[in-house]
């Protein structure tokens, strides 16, 4: 039975995705620092450990304990992240910093942790969780988007130097999905720039988040994470969720200044 590591299972996407790599057949670790939340995936029989990416001890501890337990790891999905917003006049270094940590250096590690136990055993797939902002950008987002631009490159070039040994590197590219991440933004947004010189774009893009009731289940993501862990040779990305293809068609055809101005006369609206 196949083994798979998935991080930030404690809601949305990594808690789906952990319940459909169960069902799929894999013997699923669901990794998160809140393990209490993760009591109903231990209730379906799926292994909950607690893992902090912030923390290297933590990840080594994780990793040594599934390899004890299984002697290997079939399957990595990167899923732990979370969107901080904010003008960059106003975000503090220390708060960009920890979201960098989060959301990329905490990704490479875990990678650097699997990766050897995959080169032995000649095979292995490493699924990060990107999301359509790592193609696109906002006002008041460049942290949360420099981030996912970073882990878009980091795995193209990962996908390079590990292709010899038999593992693949798989992009997922979200778009609007009914999780925490907009109201963890929203709330962040608001807190940092809300009184401020970017009061009126605050209003816009909080008006804009608000549109998340029309975004997809965490499932549609779940479904396609296992769909590229199956596969036989799976794609380079994968795009999927509310508006998240023709989000991305749009910003390969348009430029930038046509980008600029589509988004903004959207944000117009929230005005």
């Amino acid at each position: 039975m196949k083994v798979a590591l998935v991080t930030g299972a404690s809601s949305g996407i990594g808690e789906s995705t952990a319940v459909a790599l169960h069902e799929a057949g894999y013997t699923v670790y669901a990794a998160a620092r809140r393990v209490q939340r993760m009591e109903g995936l231990a209730a379906r029989g799926i292994r909950v450990l607690e893992m902090d990416v912030t923390r290297d001890e933590s990840m080594v501890d994780g990793v040594k304990k599934v390899i004890a337990e299984t002697g290997r790891i079939d399957v990595l999905v990167n899923n732990a992240g979370y969107g901080s917003y904010g003008a960059v006049e106003d975000v503090p270094l220390d708060e960009a910093r920890y979201q960098f940590e989060v959301n990329v250096f905490g990704l490479a590690r875990l990678v650097q942790l699997v990766s050897p136990h995959m080169r032995e055993a000649g095979r292995g797939r490493i699924i990060n969780v990107s999301s359509i902002g790592g193609r696109i950008y906002e006002p008041l987002g460049a942290w949360y988007h420099s981030t996912k631009f970073a882990v878009e490159g980091l795995s193209d070039s990962l996908r390079l130097e590990l292709k010899p040994f038999g593992i693949d590197v798989v992009v997922i590219q979200p778009g609007g999905i009914k999780t925490e991440w907009g109201g963890i933004a929203v709330e962040n947004l608001q807190k940092t720039s809300g009184g401020g010189a970017y009061a009126g774009q605050v209003k816009q893009l909080s008006g804009f988040f608000s549109q998340m009731d029309r975004a997809s289940e965490p499932k549609v993501i779940a479904d396609v994470i296992v769909k590229a862990a199956r596969a036989r040779r799976p794609r380079t990305r994968y795009a999927a969720g509310f508006g998240a293809r023709p989000i991305l068609f749009a910003r390969s055809v348009l430029s930038d200044r046509a980008f600029d101005a589509l988004f903004l006369g959207a944000m117009r609206r929230f005005a």
